[in-house]
């Protein structure tokens, strides 16, 4: 980033853009972040700040992005959003060290010299306010949690929410369903699918036993119990099915995953799951699904591995809640949902919501395919890198 004067971007340059994240772990707000660089035009000129190292710095650069990493003490950095609402001895004495990591992220901000500074996460969001006011650089807050009190501990969803209106020159959130959780404008920008991600070639016919997935992080939002709890009804009419769970836990989330292994144990179903753990690219592990599940008991965001299953023309068993919703929305020609929609934390209605697809698999492999179908058209990352764009280049303007 060259110098420029402060205030808004000069006629003729790209605008300059400084995206803050806390974490170096490849995350679902991470990965939109890797695919909105990889598809972004001449006109922004974008480096990358995070507050930890991980793989994201890899990809990232391979994205062709410019990464740094300022290091946040590590505890504050991967303090959950659970653990927020609780102000121990142990956060205080995070907090207390926020101090002086703020003064050196403030100076560093300030020697880039921005024109917005785009920050992804809550915890980047509340860290780069002061640094943006030095920088006299626009404030963008691009919100990827649902601020509800179902959500995130409530003190903190208040908090967030009065500094929603408050902080940030624009705000960018990832489905209505987020969008509806603020009390101020915001612009949706669903988070992209890479070109790459598409099947091309067609799935292949059945002729194996059926196979029931979940792709996401091991938590308690994300609903591997409520999976687990559900096997045991799919198993009574369909006993040759498998039950694959790729993804691993994090940010705090061993316990729980210890308790979904032992609930399978208890329901005399954990020799039909297989624990696949983490993987960076998710297709492989996709096309061999006959159904991807989204069984998450609250509602989420936004929910990115239903439109990955979705392009791989995988069908989709999904819980009728918050931005997936959106996402399994059927077209004004054609209202029918994309995939088969199941009440939230209600374990015999995704039992028969995933029944219903084992048992009519050419239905449901036209049902996929015309999602398939959908999603490139409402959800391609290229459409994601022009709404986001388009609201730098308006908070880039000098405020009158």
């Amino acid at each position: 980033m060259t110098s420029g004067r402060p205030g808004g971007s000069q006629p003729g340059r790209p605008v300059r853009v400084l995206v803050l994240d806390h974490t170096g772990e490849l995350g679902g707000a991470e990965l939109a972040l890797v695919r909105l660089l990889e598809v972004l035009g001449p006109d922004v000129d974008v480096r990358v700040l995070l507050f930890s190292d991980g793989p994201l710095v890899s990809r990232l650069r391979a994205a062709g992005a410019v990464v740094e990493v300022l290091p946040l003490d590590p505890g504050t950095a991967s303090t959950s959003r659970s653990a927020l609402g609780r102000a121990g001895l142990a956060q205080l004495v995070s907090l207390a060290r926020l101090v002086p990591f703020t003064w050196r992220l403030s100076r560093r901000v300030r020697a880039l010299r921005p024109d917005v500074v785009h920050t992804t996460s809550l915890k980047a969001d509340v860290l780069g306010v002061v640094p943006a006011r030095v920088a006299r650089a626009a404030l963008v807050w691009h919100v990827h949690d649902r601020i509800a009190d179902d959500y995130l501990p409530a003190p903190v969803a208040r908090a967030f929410r009065w500094a929603s209106t408050r902080f940030p020159r624009e705000v960018v959130v990832n489905s209505q369903a987020t969008a509806s959780t603020l009390p101020g404008r915001s612009t949706v920008a669903y988070p992209g699918f890479a070109a790459d991600q598409v099947r091309t070639d067609g799935r292949p016919s059945a002729g194996r036993s059926p196979v029931v997935g979940m792709v996401g992080r091991i938590s308690p939002t994300k609903g591997q119990l409520e999976l687990v709890r559900a096997a045991r009804g799919v198993l009574d009419e369909h006993p040759d099915a498998t039950f694959r769970v790729v993804g691993a836990p994090s940010f705090g989330a061993q316990e729980y995953a210890e308790q979904v292994r032992a609930e399978a144990l208890r329901l005399g179903v954990a020799e039909r799951v297989v624990w696949a753990g983490f993987v960076v690219d998710p297709s492989a592990e996709l096309d061999g699904f006959d159904v991807c599940v989204h069984a998450s008991p609250v509602p989420e965001p936004f929910g990115q591995v239903v439109v990955e299953a979705m392009v791989r023309e995988v069908p989709v068993v999904a819980t009728r809640a918050g931005g997936v919703v959106e996402i399994l929305a059927g077209t004004p020609g054609d209202p029918a949902p994309l995939g088969e929609l199941v009440e939230p934390g209600d374990v015999e209605s995704l039992a028969r919501g995933i029944s219903a697809v084992l048992a009519d698999p050419e239905a449901a492999a036209d049902r996929a395919r015309r999602a398939a179908d959908v999603a490139q058209d409402r959800f391609a990352a290229t459409r994601t890198a022009e709404v986001v764009s388009e609201v730098w280049r308006r908070a880039a303007r000098p405020a009158r």
